[in-house]
């Protein structure tokens, strides 16, 4: 089969032409879902008030039973559709009303939170006041499978889950709940967030609009078309600027939290002393240490401060503190604080020896690496000894070490320049000049 078949087998998967449903009955469920009146603005106040509730009381649950309620994609898909089709009066219609469609629910949330005895900031209220790239992905892909569902003659379940996915409602009553306690960086961060959802669901109408070629209903020049799509263009890049900027920031501060929490594993014991709690704050990129246990050196304190820079956060700012020490005790307690002392002791000579028998225990392993590792070039060898060992010399008072590596092979000897191979690949696996190989 050659490329060409196969590329229109993959096109004939992907082609819409059959699902289609026709024209004139997407444009009047377009028109319909547009207006905020009767049963549609009953539901979404309703909405409003669940999702307000689900929000003070961090209820995932109930927040996704408001977005699936919500009505607030009818006028984003009737703006979309309307750009589109170089609608403009549609345009104005879909745009009125959701406008009002937002005054209402942001009157009603902030209402509710003005009334409600619980005024605490949930996880459920703080995600959705710092939005990032990744939400305008979120919204543009949610908005494309929304409007793919409306033009399409069986739609499934595929509009509530667009509407659980890009999260319409919840930042709106998020932004209420900032307007009504007066944190107006609430109130922009989450308003910031529904304006991304709006316009990349407008813009995903927008796309598939123009793709399944939709018919334009109305006369329009060319001069006019530019500048509309001008307007597009401006507002996309408005929208998706910022938003670049602070997912970069949610990056950073993901990377910044996952290398200081390896840099607190490490510290957590020092020299008689215990790490008793540790706050890390990525937008300042500072890390607390509380430590109990004796009195610090200087040079102690400066070797924890140094140990950062293997774990990437050259630039944080490390706070040590004491939380308890072992070193000003009462007079009273002074043989059970002796005790104590000595137990803590204790206990680190006890972690000292057992990361020695695993230091051991891991020496006993090397050997059998080696062997399997060097087998795949030289199936030969059929076993291997490991040692490190202390070579002594009549004219150096102390010795030095060496490791120790002796190899058997099977009938077949190896050469001068396999072993001159064998040799610089022990020196660099081994991180070490000084070996001594035998062969036999």
């Amino acid at each position: 089969m050659t490329i060409s078949p196969i590329f229109r087998k993959i096109l004939h998967f992907l082609n819409l032409e059959s699902e289609i449903e026709d024209f004139d009955i997407i444009h009047a469920t377009i028109e319909q879902d547009i207006v905020f009146k009767g049963k549609n603005l009953w539901i979404l106040m309703f909405a409003i008030v669940i999702a307000s509730v689900g929000l003070n009381m961090n209820s995932t649950a109930v927040i996704i039973g408001a977005m699936l309620i919500s009505p607030l994609m009818g006028p984003i898909n009737g703006m979309g559709y309307s750009i589109a089709t170089y609608n403009i009066p549609l345009f104005k219609k879909a745009l009125k009303n959701f406008n009002f469609a937002v005054v209402a629910s942001l009157m009603s949330s902030t209402a509710y939170f003005l009334l409600t005895p619980i005024s605490t900031a949930h996880s459920e209220l703080l995600a959705r006041t710092s939005p990032t790239i990744y939400d305008v992905i979120i919204a543009l892909f949610g908005g494309l499978a929304g409007i793919v569902a409306i033009t399409t003659k069986q739609k499934g379940n595929v509009i509530p889950g667009v509407a659980i996915a890009t999260a319409l409602m919840p930042p709106l009553c998020t932004a209420g709940y900032g307007l009504a306690t007066a944190q107006f960086n609430f109130f922009f961060g989450a308003f910031y967030l529904f304006t991304i959802n709006t316009v990349f669901i407008a813009i995903s109408s927008v796309a598939i609009s123009q793709i399944l070629k939709f018919p334009i209903r109305t006369i329009i020049e060319d001069k006019h078309r530019k500048r509309i799509n001008r307007w597009i263009t401006i507002i996309i890049l408005l929208i998706l600027i910022p938003s670049i900027y602070f997912g970069y920031n949610l990056v950073e501060k993901e990377k910044f939290l996952e290398n200081a929490g390896r840099y607190i594993r490490n510290v957590n014991i020092v020299a008689g002393n215990y790490l008793l709690k540790n706050e890390i704050n990525p937008d300042s990129r500072k890390i607390t240490l509380i430590y109990g246990g004796t009195a610090m050196t200087d040079e102690q304190i400066k070797s924890i401060k140094e140990r950062v820079m293997d774990f990437s956060i050259k630039d944080a700012n490390i706070e040590i503190k004491k939380g308890l020490s072992l070193d000003y005790i009462d007079n009273k307690n002074t043989e059970v604080e002796k005790l104590k002392s000595e137990l803590s002791r204790l206990s680190i000579v006890l972690q000292d020896k057992d990361r020695n028998i695993d230091s051991m225990k891991n020496i006993n392993l090397i050997g059998k690496q080696i062997l399997d590792e060097i087998r795949t070039f030289y199936p030969q060898i059929e076993n291997c000894v490991y040692s490190d060992a202390l070579m002594f010399y009549d004219t150096l008072p102390k010795p030095k070490n060496y490791k120790i590596i002796v190899l058997s092979s099977k009938q077949v000897k190896l050469n001068d320049k396999d072993k001159e191979k064998i040799e610089s690949w022990l020196k660099t696996k081994l991180k070490s000049e000084k070996l001594r190989i035998f062969y036999e």
